[in-house]
């Protein structure tokens, strides 16, 4: 049984993927959505990823798609108290921005659609400059106050909003953020490295990075040559056509033959690796794509292979 991590300052122990839902009501229907969410914790997960936005993209949707799909498997299976649901609010079509008024209002709508009387870990989706972070954190702390979330998390923050959020809570006695869910992979590092994950080892915040497979590229099926029919193809193809693609490319799967694992399985092992980071979010829109996620919780890197796959992504 893999062991779960603590996250951040937290009461919470979590799996150490987290299972991405941006999928479940765009590329997962109902019914396969179902069958990932299965097989994810019968592998022993327990940590899945939304955000009250998700598929609002998709012609004919509304936003809140994945969160409604989720609740729905949630009450189908009577498992509620198994699994850690974080969720994210300032995106949906209906609910933008972090007003008071406004992160209090998609948390209702989100409890709704989760089928839930509780979120587990509510993310600010991206930050909104304008709106003070004294007003932001005291909506949040009024929602943890009132039994509806049980934990506040930031995602697409800067290092200065950040500590500023943080000083805050600090000063006030209010909730405080315990994790952070920054864009980082292996082609994407200095979307977090530096100042961010600096403040982020400092503050005793967990990192839980999403896009951890940059688009589908890392998981090593872009290839020179290839076409890949994905609704996310364009962008990990322009990874695959970069110099610094090809050399992670090559790195991976010099140390993806080492240990007979899929591509996909060491870059997330890399991620996981680093400073600060609890859990990548990666998404299956099938089952079949699962295992190789699943992976990351079982396999270690040596230090020489972390720093081979760190250099060749410099």
């Amino acid at each position: 049984m893999t062991s779960l991590r603590k996250l951040g300052s937290s009461d919470l122990e979590v799996f150490p993927l987290s299972l991405g839902g941006n999928v479940f009501g765009w590329t997962a229907d109902e019914e396969t959505s179902f069958a990932v969410l299965d097989a994810y914790t019968a592998a022993g997960g327990n940590f899945i990823d939304t955000a009250d936005a998700y598929s609002a993209w998709i012609e004919g949707n509304k936003g809140g798609e994945s969160e409604t799909i989720i609740g729905r498997w949630v009450k189908a299976r009577g498992n509620r108290s198994d699994v850690v649901i974080a969720t994210k609010v300032s995106q949906h079509p209906e609910y933008q921005g972090l007003s008071a008024a406004n992160i209090k209002a998609a948390a209702d709508a989100s409890l709704r659609r989760l089928g839930t009387d509780y979120i587990d870990l509510y993310y600010t989706h991206f930050d909104q400059l304008e709106v003070p972070v004294e007003e932001i954190i005291g909506a949040l702390d009024e929602l943890v106050k009132a039994g509806k979330v049980r934990h506040i998390a930031a995602s697409n923050i800067g290092a200065e909003r950040l500590k500023a959020s943080l000083d805050f809570s600090d000063r006030e006695g209010l909730a405080r953020y315990v994790a952070l869910q920054p864009h980082y992979n292996l082609v994407s590092r200095d979307t977090y490295e530096g100042a961010l994950q600096d403040l982020a080892a400092r503050e005793g915040l967990a990192a839980v990075p999403y896009f951890a497979l940059a688009a589908g590229f890392l998981t090593g099926k872009y290839r020179p040559g290839t076409t890949v029919d994905s609704a996310r193809a364009g962008r990990a193809r322009e990874y695959a056509d970069s110099e610094r693609g090809r050399k992670v490319l090559a790195a991976l799967d010099e140390v993806a033959a080492a240990h007979e694992a899929p591509v996909a399985t060491v870059a997330l092992a890399w991620l996981a690796a680093q400073p600060t980071v609890t859990a990548p979010i990666a998404s299956a829109r099938t089952v079949e794509q699962l295992p190789a996620l699943l992976g990351v919780a079982e396999l270690k890197l040596t230090e020489a292979e972390v720093a081979k796959l760190t250099e060749a992504s410099a």
